[in-house]
């Protein structure tokens, strides 16, 4: 199979590898001149969860229209860059590919949707994985528990069963769900618990929910979302969200979540299509949402200052 990986940053990178490591002609794209030029010089090396290896066969490149027409495309961005990455991936991956978009937060679908039809895109959860780049061309695959995949419209397809196997095969542990909806939503209650808080305060998930006033801060955040779910239907798979994203947290207390790591690089973070969609889904639906609204706000004029660093 021909894959493309959109978005070749930590774990875009363990994506390729592995891929291309089972025998897939695998393309990483990423803008990142220097990590492109170290794959296409030495290889892609990944240590980590999954084994030390370096992959020679990867094919980096900074301009898509290199790739040509693919069977599978990975968008593997952050959520705000899934739109920029669907519309650029457009003209050149071919009417019948599957294109495979994972990141955290709502609305990388309404995104697609925007720059290409969507009767081809499926939609990723990525649970448990955590990566990170230690230089060009070399990443570090913190762990792996699981790669969750599913129809924008539900159940189980062939086409889904097939991706699916792709990815077992290549090592990681994947499975399709025929409600990817009800996975997404979960993953994002989590994310609304611990990405802006554990920002706002600098501090790890294990810290956070030991400190009484940051963590009740945080639960308000999750309740926010948790009512919008309730109000437009969501199906969840437990009925205390408290017990849940606790449990989730108590998991991993010496994790940093991705949005904290952006901000402690200088970086804008995913924050639009975590805790910053809270608000507008609130507003839609008469739902208050102040906790959200006052970490949005807090979080937006620090990456204010990240953007005008860059100019």
């Amino acid at each position: 199979m021909k894959i493309a990986v959109i978005g070749a940053g930590a774990m875009g990178s363990i994506y390729a590898a592995l891929l291309a490591d089972a025998g897939h002609e695998v393309w990483a794209v990423d803008t990142w001149g220097a990590h492109v030029d170290a794959i296409n010089a030495k290889g892609l090396r990944v240590e980590g969860a999954s084994g030390d290896r370096t992959v020679t066969s990867v094919r980096a490149t900074t301009n898509i229209a290199d790739v040509g027409v693919c069977d599978l495309c990975i968008l593997a961005t952050k959520a705000s860059g899934v739109g920029t990455a669907a519309q650029a991936a457009a003209p050149v991956i071919g009417p019948d590919a599957m294109v495979l978009t994972i990141q955290n937060g709502l609305g990388a679908g309404e995104r697609i949707a925007q720059h290409m039809p969507t009767d081809n895109v499926l939609l990723g959860v990525a649970d448990g994985f955590g990566a990170s780049m230690k230089s060009p061309g070399h990443a570090h695959h913190n762990s792996m528990k699981l790669i969750r995949i599913g129809e924008m419209g539900g159940g189980v397809t062939d086409r889904l069963k097939r991706v699916e196997a792709v990815w077992q095969e290549a090592g990681f542990n994947a499975k399709a769900f025929e409600n990817i909806t009800q996975l997404i939503w979960e993953k994002f209650l989590c994310n609304v618990t611990f990405s802006a808080p554990c920002t706002t305060f600098n501090v790890k998930v294990g810290e956070l929910m030991d400190h009484p006033d940051q963590w009740q801060i945080a639960i308000g955040a999750m309740l926010e979302a948790y009512t919008i779910a309730q109000a437009k239907g969501v199906p969840l798979s437990f009925d205390d969200p408290v017990a849940y994203v606790t449990a989730f947290g108590a998991g991993m207390p010496k994790a940093r979540p991705s949005m904290l790591l952006d901000h402690m690089a200088g970086r804008v973070s995913e924050l639009d299509a975590i805790n910053g969609i809270v608000p507008i889904m609130g507003r839609e639906l008469a739902i208050s949402t102040p906790y959200n609204n006052t970490l949005t706000a807090i979080l937006r004029q620090r990456e204010a200052a990240f953007e005008k660093k860059t100019l």
